[in-house]
């Protein structure tokens, strides 16, 4: 039977400082085929751009981002880019809205946000809500049809 986890303040404090120490996803593509766009922060020294690859069938294949950012966009983007991985447009979307419910203290879909689900107290520091959806949004512009061409 399967058990559930609490998410403590503890356990999410470990999961964005493991993706800040080691993000998966940090890298510029080195390939053709990703759209791009850019997102930086005037209140943080956030300043990234993310990528997207999608097939022909409007799936995800690969998601990454990369450029200076403080521990809470690090984490959080490279998290963004686990749950994109393998999801149609329409299931990407659906994740990147769930989450910014949960940011804005909406009703939300947890199932759907895994480890994502380490900033849901990110409301309590208003300061850090747009260090925390700064990758978000990017991912939603470039699904919107948004591209910087990179």
């Amino acid at each position: 039977m399967p058990t559930s986890i609490e998410l403590t303040p503890e356990i999410m404090r470990e999961i964005i400082m493991d993706h800040y120490s080691s993000p998966r996803h940090k890298s510029n593509p080195d390939q053709e085929g990703y759209q791009s766009t850019h997102s930086s922060s005037v209140n943080c020294i956030d300043d990234i751009d993310v990528f997207l690859k999608i097939n022909a069938n409007g799936v995800v294949e690969d998601a990454r981002w990369n450029g200076v950012a403080c521990a809470i966009s690090t984490a959080s983007s490279d998290i963004l880019c686990d749950l994109l991985i393998g999801k149609t447009k329409a299931e990407a979307e659906n994740v990147i809205a769930q989450y910014e419910h949960m940011i804005h203290e909406e009703e939300y879909d947890a199932s759907v946000l895994d480890e994502a689900l380490a900033f849901m107290n990110t409301s309590k520091q208003a300061a850090r809500i747009h260090c925390a959806t700064i990758g978000w949004d990017a991912a939603e512009k470039i699904l919107e049809g948004e591209n910087d061409g990179k």
